[in-house]
Order: structure tokens, then sequence, then C-alpha cells
């Protein structure tokens, strides 16, 4: 039998549609085969013992941390660098801290990540920097984190036990390279992440006007509530402010009160007065 030629022009088509449909319903079908295994009670006793913000959470909250958790650690790789062997603890705590980001959101669990690199310590970042007369010069950079938009983030695995041991100080860097995956899934690293709760118009005033000020008031060796790193760029200060408002809710409250309302309905926690 003869096919239509008509029928054969959209046959590739046809297949594609096919093909995307079944991979969706696969996809489907992974995740809600992954998030009915029971959360294993030693991870459950590792988040409550080192993420003050966990024991905040009622039983349904807990719950839909633990649903993005699991995804999370069956979605991403984990890779242990210069010796590094990565362990459960490592692997969980992580995702706890990146999953807190999200706890709120609806959709997938960080899209465009696929893997989490960890060194043990500070590692070296090789840069190409283009200069004012046009020359390039390299340079090599002691990093605690960083974060790609080719769906790789790095952390210094003795930063990240500093941010769970003292989770007051404003400084995580967990939080921070999640804030930019977060940032950068909208369609680059400026600040500006995709919104369902705020205005776009309201999220950009205020958070300009807190960086200009951050500029500013580092610029004349004033204190901060904000770490004056923020000042680097929009895209470092939103990374920077995520971790104040979640590690210094009340003074971020009292010192910029619009930029905490705009970070409380994004992030979904109302956190001030909450924990020390």
């Amino acid at each position: 039998m003869q096919l239509d030629a008509g029928l054969i022009g959209i046959l590739p088509l046809l297949l594609a549609v096919v093909a995307f449909i079944a991979y969706r319903l696969f996809s489907k079908w992974r995740r809600k085969r992954i998030v009915s295994r029971q959360f294993p009670g030693e991870w459950q006793q590792l988040v409550a013992a080192n993420i003050p913000l966990y024991r905040d959470l009622n039983t349904e909250q807990q719950a839909k941390l633990h649903s993005k958790m699991q995804l999370f650690l069956a979605q991403k790789d984990f890779y242990g660098c210069a010796g590094l062997q990565v362990t459960d603890t490592m692997r969980v705590l992580i995702a706890a801290e990146a999953c807190l980001l999200i706890l709120h959101h609806d959709g997938e669990v960080y899209p465009d990540l696929a893997s989490v690199l960890i060194y043990p310590s500070a590692f070296i970042a090789r840069r190409e920097e283009l200069l004012e007369d046009g020359t390039v010069a390299h340079a090599a950079t002691g990093m605690l984190g960083e974060s790609w938009d080719a769906g790789k983030v790095i952390l210094a695995w003795d930063a990240v036990q500093q941010g769970v041991a003292n989770f007051t100080d404003g400084s995580n860097v967990v939080l921070h390279e999640f804030a930019h995956q977060l940032d950068s899934h909208a369609g680059g690293a400026n600040g500006a992440p995709a919104l369902s709760h705020n205005s776009y118009r309201t999220w950009a005033r205020v958070l300009s006007e807190n960086y200009d000020d951050l500029r500013a008031r580092v610029s004349k060796g004033q204190d901060t509530v904000i770490d004056g790193y923020g000042a680097t760029n929009p895209a470092e200060f939103f990374a920077v402010a995520t971790e104040t408002y979640f590690e210094r809710p009340d003074a971020l409250r009292e010192h910029r009160p619009e930029l905490y309302e705009e970070l409380r309905r994004y992030y979904g926690f109302d956190l001030a007065g909450r924990h020390n």
C-alpha cells in the first residue's frame, strides 16, 4: 500500500509530537514514582539538626520540602573534585538549602541544573578580563562557590559547612549560588528572576533603589545590613539579598522594609521574628 504524499510529508512532525508526549508522560510517571518513596528517617534527622528554618515548617511544608529534595537528589549529579568523596550528608544538606528557596514555587526543580561539583575548600577560577586598553588579562581567583548558566553549581564544602553551622550571619554559599540559578533561569543573571506573585514594576523599582543605595553606602564606607559584595552588580545584589533575607530577616525588615517585602512575596516565607 502506498502512502499519500501529504501524509508522508507530515509524518516526521507526527512522530516528533508522539515522542514529545511520550517523554512528558514518562517524566511525569518518573516524578510520581520518586516522590512516592518514603523520605529516609536519617535524612530528616540530618536536616532537622542542621537547618533551623526546617523546624519552623509545618508538617505539610516539611513533606513538600521532602518531595522537592527527593526530585533534586534523583535528577542532579554530584561530583567530588580535588579528591573529595561525596557523601549523603553533603548531598542532603545541599539539596535541603537549595530546595528551601523553591519550596513555595511550582514547576520543575531547577530544570536548568544538571550537576553539583563539590571541592573540599576554596577553588581556583581562571578568567579572562578585557581591559580598558583592549588587551586581555588572565586572572586566577579563589572562589567559595560559582553558578554557571551551563547547568552547573560549584561549591566549596567547608564554606557549605560554615553556612550550616551559622545560619544567622547573612553568609550562605548554597543560598547564594542557587539564587543565581533562579535568576539565570529567567533568561540571564541580572537580578530579575521569573516572578509569580510580585509586580515586575515594583520589583524593578525596589531592587534598583536598594542596589543603588548599597553601592553609595559601600563607597562611603558605611555600615550595611547587606554584605557589600552585593554592590558588585544587580545579579550579586539579588543573591546577597537572598542570603540576608533567610539568615537575618529581622534586620533586613528593619533597615530595608520594601526589599524584605519583595523577597517575602517571591520566596513565600514571612521569616522576621521566627528565628534568631
